[in-house]
């Protein structure tokens, strides 16, 4: 029997707490000897969605094999949010000193960093809270805009829905990930994603601008990139020539709809080479005719 113990902080996100507390509940479900806990500092915690949780606050003794998780909280920035006592963080540093995981979830990342348990080590948090994290914790190595960060048994997620990414790497790493895909179908997970993915997709990078032509194009290459959409298509699309919408859409967005679109296709051909999948299937997979031009992105990327 492996302890799975939550820490939870006032303010914590509910998503933070319940995407791994789902993925652990099922894979107990299943039989596989994890037992769910949760404790605080008091015994009422108020999450950020306004629903109060009961946890205890007399900590369980622990053993190597069990996690401690620390839940992400609202944090616009880590200063002045997410309390925690003394007491909690020395708890967080011995389990680790004695020989324990230690995990956290977005925002709680900073949990761990007070612990003193970032020094010298890899980590990463919410896209938001990354540099703040590195002027926090300049002996931390915070890897910017990846899912999830392993180092020494100090585990950390991006936040949010990536806790469950990262629970669903634990539970096949221990168990072997045809039990990690089986709690990915029960939790209707359409799939696993790699650590080293993205936080955001290539679909989010580039909506920060307030065109609507643009938008109108990329909502067409974004539903469609794996077809072959000619230029006058989308210029149908937007209500304009096509010369407007190459020249508006490297504007805001510093490409062409081609480099756009071969951008969509590149990112999805990574996720099913991670998953698995040859270069050559992958490439059909987004729509190239054959792997050639996929090789040749992948390769400009890498360098």
């Amino acid at each position: 029997m492996s302890r799975v113990v939550f820490v939870l902080v006032p303010g914590l996100h509910l998503l933070d707490l319940a995407g791994p507390a789902q993925a652990f509940g099922i894979a107990a479900d299943l039989g596989l000897g994890y037992e769910l806990l949760y404790v605080a500092d008091q015994p009422s915690v108020r999450t950020a969605q306004g629903v109060t949780l009961q946890a205890e606050t007399q900590w369980p003794d622990l053993g190597p094999d069990d996690l401690l998780v620390v839940p992400g909280w609202r944090a616009p920035e880590l200063v002045g949010t997410g309390p925690i006592s003394a007491a909690a963080l020395h708890r967080l540093a011995e389990h680790h000193a004695a020989g324990g995981t230690v995990i956290s979830v977005c925002a709680g990342t900073d949990a761990l960093g007070r612990a003193g348990l970032l020094d010298g080590r890899r980590c990463t948090t919410h896209h938001d809270l990354q540099d703040e994290l590195t002027r926090r914790y300049p002996r931390a190595r915070v890897v910017r805009d990846v899912l999830y960060v392993q180092d020494d048994r100090v585990i950390s997620s991006a936040g949010i829905a990536s806790g469950i990414d990262l629970t669903l790497h634990l539970l096949a790493v221990a168990h072997g990930p045809a039990l990690a895909a089986r709690v990915a179908r029960e939790m209707v997970v359409y799939a696993r994603r790699n650590g080293d993915e993205q936080q955001i997709s290539a679909m989010l990078r580039h909506r920060s601008h307030l065109s609507d032509t643009v938008h109108r194009v990329q909502d067409e290459l974004d539903t469609r990139f794996t077809e072959r959409i000619p230029l006058r298509r989308l210029a149908q699309v937007a209500g304009c020539s096509p010369r407007t919408v190459t020249r508006l859409f490297g504007q805001v967005t510093g490409l062409t709809p081609l480099n756009y679109q071969h951008m969509l296709r590149l990112e999805r051909a990574e996720h099913l080479i991670g998953q698995g999948a040859t270069v050559e299937s992958a490439a059909r997979a987004v729509g190239f005719e054959d792997a050639r031009m996929l090789r040749r992105l992948r390769s400009r990327r890498a360098g």
